[in-house]
């Protein structure tokens, strides 16, 4: 039996375990002779025992706190009948409590409650609180990495623009070679050139 589906009933004595909920009520067990009854919205309120709060002198606690202090305590339950022995109770085990506002009947309540959740073995859970900022950790290093993986995206285009680059030094490469292949062309004419001038003195004969 769950701690979390334990309920008070307004104007049913003792605590109740809730087994179904329906539109107009709900289904739920009692603690103590284990009947099981309809109980309708219309006429009585429903409380979780796990939200109920109780009031003290600095900010309120939930009622699973006091239950815990309570059983740590080593001294036994007072007899919920004697008013002056609860108080007395109350202000040794959780002298924090705001005893103007918490009234000597919630105070019997407690008591009362905190046996039949003892006589069933119920484990009493205090409520964990909300952690909203899971998802943040798990979102940062998403952003990150979406950061770290931008930079090697802009890498091909510095590598094409090289190519390009590259590609315009072999085209601007290729014509430097050819001019200089060019005075090899005008040389040749020269060295043929040069026996012509060997037919002079034939004019020297005819003299």
């Amino acid at each position: 039996m769950e701690y979390s589906k334990i309920i008070s009933v307004t104007g049913l004595g003792g605590l109740f375990e809730l087994l179904s909920s329906k539109a107009d009520g709900a289904i739920v067990r009692s603690l103590e002779d284990k009947s099981t009854r309809f109980v309708s919205s219309r006429v009585h309120n429903f409380s979780h025992l796990e939200s109920i709060e109780i009031f003290t002198v600095r900010e309120n606690v939930n009622l699973a706190d006091v239950f815990l202090a309570m059983q740590k305590d080593a001294a036994p339950l007072p007899d919920e009948k004697d008013n002056a022995a609860v108080k007395k109770y109350f202000e040794a085990v959780y002298p924090d409590m705001d005893f103007e506002r918490v009234y000597t009947s919630d105070m019997k309540k407690m008591v009362k409650w905190l046996g039949i959740l003892t006589a069933n073995n119920i484990e009493i859970k205090a409520p964990q609180p909300e952690e909203e900022e899971t998802a943040e950790p798990e979102t940062k290093p998403e952003a990150e990495a979406v950061e770290e993986a931008a930079p090697p995206k802009a890498a091909p285009k510095k590598t094409a623009a090289k190519k390009e680059e590259t590609g315009k030094d072999e085209k601007e490469a290729k014509p430097a070679a050819k001019k200089k292949a060019a005075p090899k062309k005008t040389e040749a004419p020269k060295e043929e050139a040069a026996p012509k001038k060997k037919a002079a003195p034939k004019k020297k004969t005819k003299e």
